[in-house]
């Protein structure tokens, strides 16, 4: 009988010692917090560990940064040439970004481009005049592209390049 009230004891003393002392108290608790950075035009994600309550649900695993909200874009223009007599072809676009929160973004966006059967997503971040890796808060950035690329006559080169999307994603 000793023991099982030893046990009683104990276990109501760790019970107490894990949760609220009070009702003025908050309980908290430690937890791996996914955060994301740009680094050599490339998202690196790390974990950081924060004080959180204890209701405070388990992060997500998220294979990629989060996507900014309230973001939206306009085209000022797209225009893939596949063969500009130089023997290359060049693709040029601006496209305005637009952040519509009343925060700064930091991040990168990215680009879905169709061509022929093919669909592809990239940043185009190392290559681009001006990468809008920041956005101000409640205002915009312009992507500034123009790239001419040999023509290679061993691969079968797209015929035309559509834009299918923009999105934004987040740093922390």
């Amino acid at each position: 009988m000793i023991k099982k009230a030893t046990f009683t004891a104990l276990s109501m003393l760790l019970i107490l010692s894990t949760s609220c002392g009070s009702k003025d108290d908050e309980c908290t608790k430690m937890m791996a917090i996914p955060h994301y950075t740009v680094v050599n035009n490339q998202f690196q994600r790390y974990d950081v560990m924060e004080e959180v309550p204890c209701d405070f649900p388990e992060p997500e695993e998220l294979q990629e940064a989060p996507q900014l909200k309230n973001f939206s874009y306009e085209v000022l223009y797209f225009t893939f040439i596949p063969d500009t007599g130089n023997n290359t072809s060049q693709l040029k676009f601006e496209i305005k970004l637009n952040n519509g929160n009343n925060y700064a973004a930091e991040g990168m966006p990215f680009l879905t481009i169709r061509s022929e059967e093919m669909v592809y997503t990239r940043s185009f971040s190392n290559e681009i005049i001006n990468p809008c890796h920041a956005i101000a808060a409640t205002s915009s950035c312009v992507l500034i592209f123009n790239k001419e690329y040999p023509l290679d006559p061993n691969n079968l080169e797209p015929s035309f390049m559509e834009l299918v999307e923009v999105k934004y994603y987040v740093s922390n």
